[in-house]
């Protein structure tokens, strides 16, 4: 026996049509959790078969809190589901698609599986341009690449209900938080490709593309906040050493020296946290410092001592340069064990 999860905000009648479909299968258990959606949706929840099981709150606390609940009860109430299926209410989840997930999934114990989209065909800009930005991130982050970051429909057995029920994350951030648990745990990953579905233009999402992003978007905010830090002190030591050493390369090196084992720790503990132990880890982070205090070096000694430029705004070319070279190698190497 499988479950279906279907977290519901404000449905319409394709979420009365989607799980008429999936009943028609005796081995599927429909959960129907209504996120807050309010008494002027009432009738639609009314017109969901009786053999769905349906939780309601009475406050909305967004997708990441409306799918914890409904693996919580799942896992409690449920035993004798073996593995659940992840989907969204607002059409863009065809019946043949879970099918083909919930498949995969039984096909593939201890993974998860994810209907990912091709994103052919038309596509509303903001959602093309919002799963590449959140994928190379995603990549970056984990070491893991995954083609659709955002997709609802997922599938994982009971060792992924247990691992992913207190994934931290209430709203859209959850699911690419569950992502990077999944591949923080080696769980493999399996992606199924699905047909690509958005109706008037994605109207019926309530993605906010600015408060959302910003929570998807944790990891890097993380990142530049730990560099942003390490760069005031790699700027304010090397401005500082410079009024009493007159080398320019030693000025630099000292304060890189400490900036960067301040970076390596914040980046360790707090943004990455990568399956790597810890000496290889300092090896390739002390490998890749090297390399960018080589770079930025060079550029102090073209701009600033061959060209004049103020040290200041020479400084600030040179960490800005470094930080994107820094967050795409850290993420992708010094702490991952390089074998996905």
């Amino acid at each position: 026996m499988n479950a279906i999860l279907i977290p519901a905000y404000k449905p319409d009648d394709k979420l009365v049509a989607l799980t008429d479909q999936l009943l028609t299968h005796d081995d599927l258990k429909l959960v129907v959790v209504d996120d807050g959606s309010g008494e002027a949706f009432r009738p639609v929840f009314e017109a969901l078969d009786k053999r769905v099981t349906l939780i309601s709150y009475p406050d909305n606390k967004g997708k990441g809190g409306a799918l914890k609940t409904g693996i919580r009860y799942i896992m409690d109430h449920m035993p004798e589901c073996e593995r659940l299926v992840t989907a969204d209410a607002d059409g863009q989840h065809r019946y043949a698609d879970i099918r083909r997930v919930l498949d995969k999934s039984e096909e593939m114990p201890g993974a998860l599986v994810l209907g990912s989209r091709a994103f052919d065909g038309d596509v509303p800009l903001r959602s093309r341009f919002g799963n590449a930005m959140t994928r190379q991130v995603f990549a970056i982050a984990s070491g893991v690449k995954v083609r659709d970051t955002q997709t609802g429909l997922r599938g994982f057995d009971r060792d992924g209900m247990r691992l992913f029920v207190d994934v931290p994350g209430d709203r859209y951030e959850y699911e690419i938080n569950m992502l990077l648990t999944a591949a923080r745990a080696e769980m493999p990953i399996y992606e199924v490709t699905i047909e690509t579905v958005y109706l008037n233009d994605n109207e019926s999402s309530h993605f906010n593309p600015l408060k959302d992003s910003l929570r998807i978007y944790a990891c890097i905010l993380k990142f530049a906040c730990s560099s942003l830090i390490c760069f005031g002190i790699d700027y304010v030591l090397f401005q500082l050493l410079r009024t009493f050493i007159p080398l320019t390369w030693v000025s630099n090196l000292l304060a890189r020296i400490v900036s960067a084992s301040v970076n390596f720790t914040l980046n360790k503990k707090l943004v990455f946290k990568g399956n790597e132990k810890t000496l290889p880890a300092v090896l390739k982070y002390a490998a890749l410092a090297v390399f960018i205090y080589l770079i930025d070096t060079a550029i102090l000694a073209l701009l600033y001592e061959k060209l004049g430029w103020s040290r200041y705004v020479v400084k600030i070319i040179s960490g800005l340069l470094g930080y994107l070279i820094s967050f795409s190698v850290q993420g992708r190497i010094v702490y991952r064990k390089q074998k996905h």
